[in-house]
């Protein structure tokens, strides 16, 4: 075996390059089971971006069901998310080209149920006694501000009645097993729905109508989100209302009742539709994935008992659960493997991995593994984030020489950096440069008062946060305090430039459709 070269950090010859990042990958999203079959969502950067909905047979036959041109996407919020739906085989998804709602009877093309107008349509749910679909909506036909709402959509007619109105934003419309009841959540101006939502509950008439309509949880600077009804029907939910999103059972008797209190997060901040953190085994069991530190866990929570085991597993990110029966389906991430939608039988703790992102393979020798760093910040407080050591099997350093710095402000804000194989960190890691993913004040992940640090702080806290955990690296002998780099994208290209023009501490940066102009960023923005 040769001996590593001697060479400075940021000049080692890697096999990982620029077209190699972008070479026979695809995202993946929104994976969920009907009956015995799996369906995921592919973006493939191929087809412009297309997303294409995938059918995994109970056999194990794929079969990619929305031919071209169709592609499966919502425009609702913007960014979409809750862009289909299948029942007994039934498909109903949104063309991103039109916004139209199609349908899909298996082994037939897709024929559109809505007419073409300037709706759009996400989240939706089939209320099969009522023959309709109950939907988000949002209007874009008038000039002003567009008007959101909840719908209903006949599935043979394709025509549309309003069902609730009122609020500026609609979420997560979820019928109870027997569809006599009906939840969602709503929030107003100036909230963000990580800021304050309500929880609505409401009866579902012989004729379709609601009726009794309260709420029945949030408000009151309480974010609530991903409503869903046990197979008995119980109503859950997750809320913050302790400062950390735990889970909690709405009761017959009007009352809330936290499941497992810990400190840690069981949602998500509500950026796109159709998210999925838990799911139901039984009326008593529930498959779950919460986040501590940055890193996720799988996890079973015995309801009566109040008892949360871990389940083993090697990920470290993980993402829409859904379950049948003890079959779960999810996607998951890991420090050394791309991103990848996977079966998992509880009963014989067997992964299947059902597709990766990317079909590229890299040496281990070429992969860093990426350290925890808890370092000091200013007001006396602490923030967080991952740091990766320069590795390449073929190099080594100089003695005494110390690597350059990347520093990665992510975008968001309320985003969070994760433990997750990154082809684009490896690209820096494996030429002799160390990386470190901050998750400055306002990530989520580390409970609502951490991810309130930037109100009214933006260009103030994240930016305090990127240099001194870059200061505390130099401190702690892991980086060059002569060569340090910052870069980010969208809300992070605000914090690199603000870093790069109202500090010293960064020598080269670099903002990627960073947001510079506040005043216009407020005037032009969507929703």
């Amino acid at each position: 075996m040769l001996s590593p070269i001697v060479a400075p950090f940021g000049s080692w010859q890697s096999p990982i390059t620029s077209d190699l990042i972008v070479a026979e990958s695809i995202g993946l999203g929104e994976i969920i089971f009907d009956n015995n079959d799996i369906y995921w969502l592919e973006k493939r950067p191929k087809e412009q971006g297309r997303n294409v909905l995938i059918k995994r047979t109970a056999n194990g036959e794929i079969i990619e069901i929305t031919p071209q041109p169709f592609n499966v996407r919502t425009r609702v919020h913007e960014y979409g998310g809750g862009s289909f739906l299948v029942v007994n085989g039934v498909i109903y998804f949104v063309n991103f080209q039109d916004q139209r709602i199609y349908h899909q009877f298996p082994n037939e093309d897709p024929k559109p149920l809505t007419i073409k107008n300037q709706l759009r349509y996400a989240d939706f749910i089939l209320d099969s006694d009522h023959h309709r679909l109950i939907s988000v909506s949002e209007d874009h036909n008038s000039e002003e501000e567009p008007q959101n709402c909840l719908i209903s959509i006949n599935i043979n007619t394709g025509e549309i009645h309003p069902l609730v109105s009122g609020d500026d934003f609609y979420s997560s419309p979820r019928l109870n097993p027997d569809g006599t009841k009906l939840a969602w959540i709503s929030w107003n101006h100036p909230n963000m729905p990580w800021d304050e939502t309500k929880l609505w509950l409401a009866t579902v008439q012989e004729d379709g109508s609601l009726t009794d309509i309260k709420c029945i949880a949030g408000g009151n600077n309480e974010s609530v989100s991903e409503p869903k009804w046990s197979p008995d029907g119980q109503l859950y939910f997750s809320s913050d209302q302790s400062n950390w999103w735990n889970l909690y059972c709405y009761t017959s008797r009007g009352n809330t009742t936290p499941l497992f209190p810990l400190t840690a997060e069981f949602s998500y901040p509500h950026w796109v539709f159709g998210l999925s953190t838990y799911s139901f085994i039984s009326n008593n069991k529930i498959i779950c994935t919460f986040t501590q530190d940055g890193q996720w866990y799988l996890a079973s929570l015995d309801i009566p008992n109040k008892q949360l085991s871990l389940l083993d597993t090697p990920y470290t990110n993980i993402a829409s659960i859904h379950v049948n029966h003890h079959q779960v389906v999810l996607i998951v991430g890991s420090a050394t493997e791309p991103n990848s939608a996977i079966h998992l039988n509880l009963e014989l703790g067997k992964i299947t991995v059902l597709k990766q992102s990317s079909k590229i393979e890299i040496d281990k020798g070429y992969v860093s593994s990426p350290e925890l760093v808890t370092f000091p910040t200013s007001s006396k407080l602490t923030a967080y984030g991952w740091y990766y050591p320069p590795t390449n099997k073929n190099y080594t350093e100089p003695d005494g020489e110390l690597p350059p710095l990347f520093v990665k402000s992510h975008g968001g804000p309320t985003a969070a950096a994760s433990p997750s194989f990154s082809l684009k960190i490896q690209y820096w890691t494996s030429r002799g440069f160390a990386y470190f993913d901050v998750n400055y004040g306002g990530s989520t992940g580390f409970g609502r008062e951490y991810r309130q640090r930037l109100n009214e702080q933006w260009g103030i806290v994240d930016v305090d946060d990127c240099i001194n955990g870059a200061k505390y690296l130099v401190n702690q002998g892991k980086a060059d305090g002569d060569r340090l780099i910052i870069s980010g994208g969208s809300a992070g290209g605000y914090t690199t430039l603000a870093a790069l023009t109202f500090r010293h501490t960064f020598k080269a940066g670099a903002s990627y459709y960073g947001v510079s102009d506040l005043e216009t960023l407020a005037k032009d923005t969507h929703k």
